[in-house]
């Protein structure tokens, strides 16, 4: 049965795209539960760092389920129901405010390379395989899902991908800088959360800062809200995790934060 799992441990939180039959294709049902998962692991205080990740050891997210697009996805209504959905959960990592990281292991193709494209990070597997197949479906990619996949790979790339729908594997996805790093494939699952923990251990409203302020520079000039980049900055500096961090430097220890 196509479902999402969601789940923590530690600091982590983690939510799987499971449907292993068609190597993790998403349903409709699955975009459109995707982000009141992700938005409970935002509001857990427990949780720093996120994985998205797909079940199984074949695929993160082969794509959308293309089986449902004759009845979900015909007429215009129900195509708009649909296309909400998926821009949706593509929106959802951006505005999330903890660190999202796509850890992908094989398949990662048409939706699950969009989704991928939305998180704030992407690792992968020596075996990973990258494609946007939607020239040879016929259909057209939104402007938005085009704009991130425009501020990873830069236009030559996203040009590249889309006019010749070719599978590229991780060595190409890392050249062109869609992957941050490629691990062999026995030491994926630890590298990763051995990142994560790392990363788990730094103060909360630092990195909120810190994704903001990319995330608002990506955007058109128009669109930027660096008001609200600064008052998180502010934030910064009136917490009680920059004081710990200044008293666990002079005292050369660890800091312990608390995201206040």
């Amino acid at each position: 049965m196509p479902e999402l799992i969601s789940s923590r441990h530690g600091p982590i939180g983690r939510i799987t795209f499971s449907n292993p039959a068609k190597f993790n294709a998403v349903t409709q049902a699955m975009w459109e539960s995707f982000p009141g998962l992700l938005q409970a692991h935002d509001d857990d205080p427990d949780v720093r760092v996120i994985i998205i990740e797909g079940a199984g050891d074949k695929a993160f997210i082969a794509g959308a389920d293309i089986s449902q697009f004759e009845g979900q996805r015909a007429g215009p209504d129900v195509q708009e129901r649909y296309n909400r959905a998926v821009d949706a959960a593509y929106s959802a990592p951006t505005t999330c405010g903890k660190p999202v990281i796509a850890k992908i292991q094989g398949i990662c193709m048409g939706g699950g390379l969009g989704l991928a494209a939305a998180c704030d990070l992407r690792f992968c597997r020596q075996d990973a395989r990258f494609r946007m197949p939607a020239a040879r479906l016929g259909l057209g990619y939104s402007v938005r899902g085009m704009q991130r996949l425009l501020a990873v790979l830069g236009p030559q790339n996203t040009m590249d991908i889309f006019f010749s729908a070719r599978i590229f594997d991780a060595v190409e996805a890392l050249r062109m800088g869609f992957v941050a790093q490629v691990f062999d494939m026995a030491a994926f699952d630890d590298s990763v959360e051995a990142w994560c923990l790392e990363a788990a251990k730094n103060a909360p409203l630092t990195l909120l800062a810190a994704k903001q302020a990319v995330n608002a520079l990506l955007r058109d000039p128009q669109e930027r809200d660096l008001k609200k980049v600064e008052e998180t900055i502010k934030a910064c500096f009136a917490s009680e995790d920059y004081q710990e961090g200044a008293r666990a430097f002079m005292e050369k220890r660890p800091a312990i934060f608390k995201g206040i």
